[in-house]
């Protein structure tokens, strides 16, 4: 669901309340770029997210966003 104006400038003015929905609307993004495939002992291949690129990207997106 795209976000509104309203939401758009809370968060640009650092409302905890606008900032949780701007990376809720962007988290499956974010969830797509940080997956990372890692082989298992037993030969497998199990998808998991990096949990620090997946922080790294969310401080990045919550510093760019009072340039919007």
């Amino acid at each position: 669901m795209p976000l509104d104006v309203t939401t758009i400038r809370a968060a640009a003015a650092g409302e905890a309340w606008a900032l949780e929905k701007v990376i809720e609307c962007y988290s499956g993004e974010i969830d797509r770029l940080c997956a990372t495939t890692r082989k298992q002992p037993d030969g497998s291949v199990k998808t998991v997210t990096d949990e620090d690129m997946r922080q790294s990207l969310i401080l990045k997106l919550i510093e760019s966003l009072p340039r919007f």
